[in-house]
């Protein structure tokens, strides 16, 4: 009789032990970075990425204006997708997500999405301005500078130029 108890707790700590395994790897997924593209404040649906290879996170964005080549690089979104005085959620090159701006008629800047804090994905909030739904951090997204929140850093640049009607990488 003894044996049927000890099997019975043993089963019992083993479902126990998958529940608590599964509420876990649930708790870690949710605090991680998403990969899905944030909503937009135009409500324009992202443009799909191609094959082009991705862009150095480390170089400064760049500024053009309308017409000129941008020497060939990947279309990450349309001009009129992305308002004056506002922000556009797109993925880069390599499909990831990634925040282009237009802080001024035939201006474009760019920046990655993940916060510096944990990684979450930033999304445009109203005008420029990017807010991390995770823990609050929120960032200019004309400069990708940290205005408030945990995050310490700044985002990182993705080099962009204007290319006729498209926002292009490089």
């Amino acid at each position: 009789m003894s044996q049927d108890i000890d099997t019975d707790v043993s089963r019992r700590n083993v479902v126990v032990l998958g529940a608590g395994l599964v509420v876990g790897t649930g708790a870690l997924a949710a605090c991680s970075g998403s990969s899905s593209t944030a909503s937009t404040v135009a409500s324009a649906p992202a443009p799909a990425s191609s094959a082009a290879p991705a862009a150095s996170a480390a170089a400064a964005p760049a500024a053009s204006s309308g017409g000129g080549s941008a020497g060939g690089g990947a279309a990450l979104a349309k001009l009129s997708d992305v308002p004056v005085g506002g922000a556009f959620a797109a993925k880069d090159a390599a499909g990831k997500p990634i925040i282009i701006a237009q802080p001024t008629a035939g201006k474009v800047v760019a920046f990655t999405a993940i916060c510096t804090h944990m990684g979450c994905t930033v999304a445009p909030a109203t005008g420029t301005a990017l807010a991390c739904p995770c823990h609050g951090s929120t960032y200019d997204g004309t400069t990708g500078a940290n205005t408030g929140g945990p995050a310490k850093r700044p985002l990182t640049a993705v080099p962009v130029a204007i290319s006729g009607d498209s926002i292009v990488a490089g």
